[in-house]
């Protein structure tokens, strides 16, 4: 069974920076695209960055240029590197795997279960 393992969330203040990491269990991580997602409050989940096995990434425009994912497959991890952090970035963020592109990203079928990022001005 595929498990997702999320660290590195916490409190900071407006301009500081976090480190996310994400542990995967199996095989699979390596030849699939990985990324995460985030929840604010009220809000629907939504694709922050995400990373194709052969290392191609994508971001969404609100966190270009603040954020850095990477991977490193022979660990099985993948990590969300944080600067610049903004209030707005305060959400749950999810570790998620594999992620489809059709045209559009899609959420694939594995979840971690969540880490807290929060952003006070």
């Amino acid at each position: 069974q595929v498990q997702l393992v999320e660290s590195g969330g916490g409190l900071v203040q407006a301009g500081g920076s976090l480190r996310l990491s994400c542990v995967a269990s199996g095989s699979f991580f390596s030849r699939n695209r990985v990324g995460w997602y985030r929840q604010a409050p009220g809000k629907q989940r939504a694709l922050v960055a995400a990373i194709a096995s052969f290392g191609s990434t994508n971001y969404a425009d609100s966190v270009k240029g603040r954020f850095t994912i990477a991977r490193d497959n022979a660990k099985n991890t993948v990590s969300l590197q944080m600067n610049n952090l903004k209030p707005e970035d305060t959400a749950v963020y999810y570790c998620n795997a594999p992620i489809i592109f059709d045209g559009n990203y899609r959420a694939g079928a594995y979840w971690g279960q969540g880490t807290q990022v929060t952003v006070s001005s």
